[in-house]
């Protein structure tokens, strides 16, 4: 039996929360693993929002995958992209070479969705990975550098407009950062325009934005932003997007510089390649154990499963939930080794909500923690001090809570420096 040990590859397919979690729980003398991920480093999606709009500097949220693998000689990290599976034959297909497997761990996370409208993209980025974030983030500063060039007064007001679909977590953070970064942090940085009269704009289709929280809470978070200056839309669903227009379903039209698009998320594209049960967002319907049906060598984890809690209702795609899901199946993976897969029980996953939270501004956030509710600095330091917890790497924390604390207290944003301006100059403007 050894010696069948000896062959045993895992395979996992993505760093993010969940692929990085299981690598770093996971840990058998006789197996080796090999990770696989088309970026050389794992990001801490929650604070994009923070790069994007110049609160945070790129490398303060992320940090390369093989640094934080470094001591685990047993497991090989490659820089590739999965492009198919063959089930049957425990094989997966890259781009530049093929695995064979033993287990298969999918933690591929999710993609931007537009529901039917791929060609909104190109006007409305969404914010998935750090170059998102970057792209954002040029494009907002340069929309304020131009503003102050500007000579007609409606050229001015689409310059400094920002328009954000989407009021879930992320639009809701992106949306208060905007108002900060217009309103206090830029407000002495120009002589011919007064940048605290720019317009932010968020957009959402639901009657309240947070859909996942108590109504209250809920409300609370919107009268936050709206005294910030956000104008909160509700009950309100775009027919279209072109370049800097957005145009809503009862014929308004809304110009603006830069449209981010933060209303949805669906699952790897890859997994219509596994011939599995698939929900409307693309997650695989996995069992209970989260295994893929018909091929218990197979894990899915994380925004890529639809997995249901004990009331029945999907587990969210968090990053708290992804990494109890790839602890989950370390154990069965693990107990198998050990025993044998016939002799091995395989439980089923039990999600702990730790509950949720969103932040909106400076001391300003909202949150939900079991039947706790509150909101305002309290929340705001909750989230500060649960951020910085779940951050990889020493060197990560330390940097994102000074540069934090220097923003705070001064209200100054350091990574705002513009660059990539001859990738704007080649993108004909409208």
């Amino acid at each position: 039996m050894a010696r069948d040990m000896e062959n045993k590859h895992v395979v996992v397919l993505g760093a993010g929360f969940g692929g990085l979690t299981f690598c770093q729980t996971f840990n058998h003398p006789q197996t080796r693993v090999t990770l696989v991920d088309r970026q050389n480093h794992h990001l801490f999606q929650p604070l994009l929002y923070q790069v994007a709009t110049a609160g945070l500097s790129a490398p303060e949220i992320a940090q390369p995958i093989r640094s934080i693998l470094s001591d685990r000689l047993d497991v090989t990290v490659l820089l590739d992209t999965a492009v198919d599976f063959d089930l049957a034959d425990k094989k997966v297909y890259l781009e530049k070479s093929a695995l064979n497997y033993d287990y298969l761990v999918l933690a591929l996370g999710g993609v931007t969705t537009y529901f039917g409208h791929p060609e909104w993209e190109q006007f409305a980025p969404g914010l998935k990975s750090l170059d998102d974030a970057l792209r954002i983030r040029r494009r907002v500063l340069l929309a304020f550098e131009n503003a102050e060039c500007e000579a007609s007064a409606a050229g001015r007001d689409r310059l400094m407009t920002m328009i954000v679909v989407g009021g879930g977590p992320t639009g809701v953070e992106l949306a208060g950062a905007f108002a900060e970064l217009a309103r206090h942090v830029l407000k002495s940085d120009f002589r011919r325009i007064d940048p605290a009269q720019a317009r932010i704009v968020l957009i959402e289709a639901a009657p309240w934005i947070l859909a996942h929280l108590p109504a209250e809470l809920s409300g609370r978070a919107q009268r936050q932003l709206e005294l910030m200056g956000v104008e909160v839309r509700t009950n309100t669903r775009v027919q279209d997007i072109t370049r800097s227009r957005v145009e809503l379903e009862h014929g308004q039209v809304l110009d603006a510089e830069n449209i981010i698009w933060a209303a949805g998320v669906s699952a790897s594209p890859l997994t219509q390649k596994l011939g599995v049960d698939l929900d409307r967002a693309g997650r695989v319907k996995v069992n209970p154990d989260l295994g893929l049906p018909g091929h218990p060598e197979v894990f899915a984890i994380g925004d890529m499963a639809l997995v249901l809690d004990e009331g029945g209702k999907p587990v969210p795609g968090v990053s708290p939930a992804a990494m109890q899901m790839a602890r989950h199946v370390a154990r069965i993976v693990l107990n198998e080794l050990a025993v044998g897969p016939e002799q091995a029980a395989r439980p089923p996953f039990r999600y702990w909500d730790k509950g949720t939270m969103a932040t909106i501004g400076r001391s300003a956030a909202v949150a939900k923690i079991g039947k706790l509710e509150f909101n305002g600095f309290s929340a705001w330091v909750a989230w500060l001090f649960v951020h910085l917890i779940f951050l990889i790497g020493f060197r990560n924390k330390l940097a994102v809570l000074l540069q934090w604390a220097y923003s705070y207290f001064a209200y100054k944003r350091g990574a705002r420096i513009v660059t990539g301006l001859s990738e704007e100059k080649a993108t004909p403007s409208p």
